[in-house]
């Protein structure tokens, strides 16, 4: 970790209410993508087709090794909505708990330690992920952090997917939108939060926030941050 990690969530608290530290999910806190255990659970489940799971898995080592692009979210955003359809909201609930713990084991070290930064600087420490909120939700409770938020998809009558988005896909300006109404609800001045992350997908988050920090930032988000003179950290991997 670069030493100026230990500066992590420098906002000052004093006189403006609560004040949250908002991280990316996969490849800030995670090595790779939450989203590829889930969809390795629902092949198993019967949910997921194979052509998909193929797919995903080829989505996810590019991911690995690149980051996440906009279509290749939207790609996913639309599979996940389609493969959900018609299912039990508390039968994803059961895959989720099934896999939150590998999921957690992929925690990146370094990252936890900004996490525990921030708790001792008083922070909410929230997960802003484009994954569903059926997952993220719980990875962030297993990691005993403050809230998460997530896609959320639409529920029927009887608790079945439509197959339809609920709310923002909360990927890109999606994130700024529910960072917002989290914000609302909870009392969060966001000048006086911070946003951590690692892809320039972020950053419409980053810029709405009053500290951005760039974790392992990809090529486009590591020049913006040189450029604005945000903090970047390096965590979980050698430099090259």
């Amino acid at each position: 970790m670069s030493a100026d990690a230990s500066t992590a969530g420098s906002l000052p608290l004093g006189g403006g209410g609560p004040v949250a530290a908002f991280f990316d999910l996969d490849r800030t806190l995670i090595r790779g993508s939450a989203n590829y255990p889930l969809a390795i659970a629902a092949f198993r489940g019967g949910h997921v087709p194979w052509r998909d799971l193929v797919k995903d898995t080829v989505n996810a080592i590019s991911f690995h090794r690149k980051g996440s692009t906009d279509a290749g979210s939207e790609a996913l955003r639309e599979r996940i909505l389609r493969a959900v359809a018609g299912i039990r909201q508390s039968d994803i609930i059961h895959l989720t708990d099934a896999i939150v713990p590998g999921i957690v084991r992929k925690a990146i070290p370094a990252s936890m330690t900004l996490l525990s930064d921030c708790k001792a600087l008083g922070q909410d420490r929230i997960v802003v992920s484009a994954s569903p909120i059926e997952l993220v939700s719980r990875i962030a409770a297993a990691l005993g952090l403050e809230g998460a938020v997530a896609t959320r998809s639409e529920l029927d009558g009887e608790g079945r997917y439509t197959g339809h988005l609920s709310g923002e896909f909360c990927y890109g300006a999606g994130k700024v939108v529910e960072i917002e109404k989290l914000a609302a609800e909870r009392g969060y001045d966001l000048s006086r939060c911070a946003a951590y992350s690692d892809s320039v997908s972020d950053l419409p988050m980053m810029e709405r926030v009053g500290e951005a920090v760039a974790v392992n930032p990809d090529r486009e988000l590591r020049e913006i941050a040189h450029e604005r003179g945000w903090r970047v950290v390096e965590v979980g991997r050698k430099r090259h």
